[in-house]
């Protein structure tokens, strides 16, 4: 099972979303377990201070270190000698993709830190992360979306969170990519209108011939890495 901790300071964001389709479904099955860490837990002060102003200037307020280190120290004393990666999310990080995905599904625990409005004290990155992460060459309010996106890429490769794990088996490359396939499904054939032409799903895919769906899928299959 692996466990993932995101410690964020908008906890009750990720509330529908654990809920919901196979994540639900994997937590039942015990294949992941998922705690959300309020940051502001982890602040000594009456009113819960997380963030401040930057020094020199900036647009917005930045998560303090103090809080941070003491979050991530709690869940490491929980799990001393367990093969774990802490995570920040920042929109300079190296940009996520599906072989990080599967180096991650073979962890036990993935510890994933959140930042909000203009960033996290870069000592965060220096002394505490492992690694920084983006999604994308983009930016964005918080990591609570990344965070999100990276438990649903890591836990599609748990084998029984989706299908049958032979089938999933048979979609991870060399590489430890993922072959991803141009998909079809019932009607065979679909009319957008009166007077136009139809819309039809490839014959290969319809021969029921195993090694002429599978050279189908090789020729138009693309390897996400």
């Amino acid at each position: 099972m692996i466990r993932f901790d995101i410690i964020t300071i908008f906890p009750h964001i990720f509330d529908s979303y654990l809920k919901e389709s196979f994540i639900q479904k994997a937590q039942e099955k015990g294949l992941i377990s998922v705690k959300i860490h309020d940051l502001r837990g982890f602040s000594r002060d009456k009113r819960r201070t997380v963030d401040d102003r930057p020094f020199g200037g900036g647009l917005g307020m930045v998560i303090k270190v103090e809080p941070v280190f003491r979050a991530v120290s709690a869940l490491k004393r929980k799990t001393k000698n367990e093969k774990r990666k802490i995570v920040l999310f920042t929109p300079r990080g190296k940009q996520f993709n599906q072989r990080m995905a599967y180096q991650l599904s073979k962890l036990k625990r993935v510890i994933l830190i959140c930042g909000r409005y203009e960033g996290v004290d870069e000592r965060v990155a220096k002394h505490i992360a492992d690694m920084e992460l983006s999604i994308g060459p983009f930016d964005l309010m918080g990591g609570e979306l990344p965070a999100m996106a990276v438990v649903e890429s890591v836990t599609r490769l748990i084998p029984g969170a989706i299908g049958k794990p032979s089938l999933l088996k048979e979609r991870i490359t060399k590489e430890k990519g993922f072959m991803e396939y141009l998909q079809y499904t019932r009607p065979e054939e679909f009319s957008p209108g009166k007077g136009k032409r139809t819309w039809k799903a490839p014959k290969a895919l319809l021969s029921g011939d195993h090694k002429q769906i599978e050279a189908w899928r090789k020729k138009h299959g693309k390897a996400i890495e």
